[in-house]
């Protein structure tokens, strides 16, 4: 008696996209997200892995070409920590695990307002110019593909930038990481200064729940003298 066909085996090739291959790995949250859990099952925090850069050298040796893969990723928690790492092997898919494990082990904290940055900052690195302004709510991330990828991992939703120098992928992430950096809070100005913020004073409140006017120093007006009248003649008209 024939056997049945297997169809999805481990050792079989098949013909269709279906068969032969087992199963699939698993793809995470959209947009390239991880979970992460402590050991007793709670979740810890959502990370966005982007990729950057995909770039490929070869060697010529004696028996052929050699290939080898390297990525630039860039890792975030769209709640002010991000990180940047470059991963190298003889594979994208490894490339790309090694350069997220880089960089999840250096994500640095940054100094935002709200849903945009607190002031206006340049950057350079290299060949690389990095301007970015902060912008009213509602005007989204304008920017390019190399800076969306650093402001949106971060959790930048309005902010406008201009690359000023070269377009090199990985000096650009680089300038827009430092500029991230430089970045500080009022509250934060003021500490490492030393200072207190005055915060402005309220006008004080009546009886009757209304608010008093502050009182404004009055100008005394000076009286109007008509001009005198010529001898002998009639006042002149005016």
């Amino acid at each position: 008696m024939a056997e049945p066909i297997k169809s999805g085996g481990e050792g079989g090739r098949g013909g269709g996209r279906g068969f032969g291959r087992g199963p699939r790995r698993g793809r995470g949250t959209p947009e390239g997200g991880t979970e992460m859990f402590t050991a007793t099952g709670e979740k810890i925090a959502e990370l966005s892995e982007k990729v950057v850069f995909i770039n490929r050298s070869s060697k010529v040796v004696k028996g052929g070409r050699r290939f080898s893969f390297s990525a630039l990723i860039v890792v975030g928690d769209k709640q002010g920590r991000v990180g940047v790492g470059l991963g190298k092997a003889g594979e994208v898919a490894d490339a790309i695990r090694k350069g997220g494990e880089v960089a999840r082990t250096q994500m640095t904290p940054i100094s935002l307002k709200d849903h945009t940055i607190p002031h206006e900052i340049q950057m350079r690195y290299c060949g690389a110019h990095i301007l970015l302004r902060p912008a009213s709510p509602g005007t989204g991330v304008i920017a390019g593909k190399t800076v969306r990828a650093v402001l949106e991992s971060v959790g930048i939703r309005d902010v406008l930038s201009k690359s000023l120098g070269s377009k090199n992928p990985a000096n650009v992430v680089k300038a827009t990481l430092a500029a991230l950096q430089q970045l500080r809070l009022r509250e934060q100005i003021y500490a490492s200064r030393g200072l207190e913020i005055r915060r402005p004073t309220k006008a004080p409140v009546a009886a009757n729940g209304a608010a008093t006017p502050a009182p404004t120093a009055s100008t005394p007006v000076p009286p109007v003298t008509p001009p005198a009248a010529p001898e002998g003649g009639l006042p002149p008209t005016i």
